[in-house]
């Protein structure tokens, strides 16, 4: 039976959503079939949904699944469904008028624990124009379930405006959707293709997605794995089920190192999956690496990691967020601009975060695993989130003068401190070595006061921007003036003694300003040095040697930072500087004790070869 045929305009916002379709909203066109399949979820969603309270719906066949077919001589692709079908009025509404989507619609109609039990994918008016993306006519077919064959409509356009509507015998319900393929999408009529793009997009679909079995062979087969994983209750799922589905999602060979799995309720309803993997990935460090965590609408794949999923510092991450909230169909650049995606975004990263905290607390041995991979990454996290700040610090790990190993944490820190002790005390440097061997360490070593060595080179971002931690300031020991006094017991001889010192080395440190000149912003005697002649610092207010240096190898163009010379009273070439006269000889003095102080910092003299001239004078003498 075929009567009744109308010739039918899109209405105007479902013209224009059909030629942004095509040109701009989505770019990669292999995912028409993500959003076919994904309404056909949809509808086999509603019948389940619908028939717990009219059996009948099922009219005998509770089977309920999707099946892509290819016909390659007639260049077509067919995704067809036993879901809940449409009627003519629900066909108009559905796919002529984006105004209204048949989901949005059914949801409106759910209240109460009922809308609990509706897990229902997508807006289907909407992602049924992305056919359009590959094909240049598209019949659709269907019947509503409940609805006699007689009331069956075929639906066809060439997506040029207009649409052709009419009644058919139909012996089925659900929905068949026809594309006819446009000359340049030819790569869709390979069935592997077709089944690696289900595999990519729709394997957690939680229907069957069958195709016929390849080659020579008869009969269906099913190429989805047809359950979300994340969906199920944890009782039923073993650390095996967890890790094979970290290794599918991943695409890793190794077992991740942990695991959290949580439902989140509240104004938005969301999953999240997330694995620590045991290595880091090659790409971890390029800019245009695309991987992490994966975002599903109802347990359809929407797009791989994003920053608008999760911050760039929790890239090590993999798993799923599976949101409730967040519509099917529309742009990246709409997702952007969702409170639904900013109230997620900001939930998973707290969760995220507070499940570093666990994995530290509970298990230090994982935790000092994944911070040896993915630590670099997490302090990125002190420049970017400030309002998660005091948290990602609390994750912090460095070496220290009291344990060499990445272990410290400030919280273990601020547990040692002396008496009297208020600050936080660290040194930056290009390596550990260099790290422990400054020179500026050598009164913290003799007061037994701890010193953070920090010596990765986003430590110097790290420090800029982390300025306290639980109340305590930080402060580099080679930037500006240092005072410990009131630390530990003070003994008044020594005082005295030290105020003797610097009177005496006086003569040295004029003799010093004097010859090195425009090299240096002062020349200072110091109390932090007992085994060295003389060290720089930068002043309170200018960046580090260290960052200087770290500039300018990367071609940056950096104002010249005078360092300030500290010199050692109690040292004996200090003292014998004080008492030499010839000023030649004490130009050359200055010139060893200023490269000597470049040297202890990891860099190179201004003048290697002037450098080695002078110590062999020296050695002469």
């Amino acid at each position: 039976m075929s009567d009744s045929k109308q010739t039918l305009q899109f209405q105007a916002e479902a013209r224009q959503l059909l030629d942004l379709m095509i040109h701009s909203l989505y770019s990669n066109k292999e995912i028409f079939l993500r959003e076919l399949i994904s309404n056909a979820s949809d509808a086999a969603d509603k019948l389940r949904f619908e028939a717990a309270t009219d059996d009948s719906l099922y009219e005998g066949d509770a089977d309920l699944h999707v099946h892509v077919a290819v016909d390659g001589e007639a260049r077509t692709i067919t995704v067809r469904d036993n879901g809940i079908g449409m009627s003519r009025d629900e066909v108009v509404d559905n796919i002529g008028t984006i105004a209204r989507s048949g989901t949005r619609q059914f949801l409106e109609t759910l209240s109460g624990d009922r809308e609990k039990d509706a897990h229902l994918i997508g807006q289907f008016g909407v992602g049924f124009y992305s056919a359009f993306l590959v094909a240049d006519h598209v019949t659709l077919i269907t019947r509503r379930a409940g609805m006699g064959p007689e009331h069956g409509v075929r639906w066809e356009s060439a997506g040029d405006g207009e649409y052709t509507l009419e009644t058919v015998e139909t012996p089925a319900r659900g929905t068949e959707i026809t594309l006819h393929l446009r000359e340049d999408a030819g790569e869709f009529l390979d069935p592997w293709r077709l089944r690696a793009i289900v595999h990519k997009y729709a394997d957690h679909i939680p229907f069957p997605i069958r195709m016929d079995k390849a080659g020579d062979e008869e009969g269906e087969e099913t190429v989805n794995q047809a359950s979300a994983l994340w969906t199920r209750p944890k009782a039923e799922l073993s650390d095996e089920d967890y890790a094979n589905f970290y290794k599918h999602v991943a695409h890793d060979f190794e077992a991740p190192l942990a695991w959290t799995h949580q439902r989140l309720e509240g104004k938005y309803e969301y999953t999240l999956l997330f694995y620590l993997p045991r290595s880091a990935p090659f790409d971890l460090w390029q800019s245009d690496a695309r991987h992490g965590v994966k975002l599903y609408v109802r347990r359809v794949f929407i797009m791989e990691a994003n920053e608008r999923l999760l911050p760039r510092y929790l890239r090590f991450l993999r798993g799923v967020i599976d949101s409730s909230d967040l519509p099917l169909n529309v742009s990246r650049e709409i997702l952007q601009h969702s409170p639904a995606m900013e109230a997620m975004k900001k939930g998973a990263t707290s969760r995220a975060l507070g499940w570093l905290e666990e994995l530290a607390r509970d298990r230090a041995e994982d935790y000092a695993a994944f911070w040896g991979e993915f630590g670099t990454c997490l302090k990125e996290g002190i420049v970017e989130d400030a309002a998660n700040r005091e948290k990602i610090a609390g994750l912090l790990r460095f070496s220290s003068t009291e344990n060499e190993a990445q272990a410290v944490s400030l919280a273990d820190y601020i547990g040692r401190m002396k008496p009297g002790q208020d600050t936080v005390y660290y040194i930056t440097a290009e390596s550990l070595a260099a790290a422990q061997h400054s020179p500026h360490l050598e009164i913290f070593r003799k007061k037994g006061i701890e010193v953070l060595l920090l010596h990765d080179r986003i430590d110097e971002w790290l420090t800029a921007h982390l300025g306290e931690y639980d109340g305590k300031r930080l402060q580099s020991i080679a930037k500006g003036e240092l005072d410990l006094s009131g630390i530990g017991e003070e003994n008044e001889q020594e005082k005295q003694e030290q105020q003797e010192k610097e009177k005496s080395a006086g003569p040295a440190a004029e003799k010093l300003k004097e010859a090195l000149g425009e090299r240096v912003k002062d020349v200072r005697i110091t109390s932090r040095l007992t085994e060295s002649p003389a060290c720089l610092i930068s002043d309170s207010f200018d960046i580090s040697t260290n960052l200087e240096r770290i500039l300018r190898e990367a071609g940056q163009n950096v104002p010249e930072m005078k360092p300030i010379l500290e010199i050692n009273p109690d040292h004996a070439l200090i003292k014998r500087l004080a008492k030499m006269r010839s000023k030649e000889k004490i130009g050359d003095w200055a010139q060893i004790l200023f490269d000597q102080a470049v040297l202890a910092e990891g860099a190179l003299p201004e003048d290697p070869a002037g450098f080695v001239r002078r110590i062999n004078a020296l050695l002469a003498d």
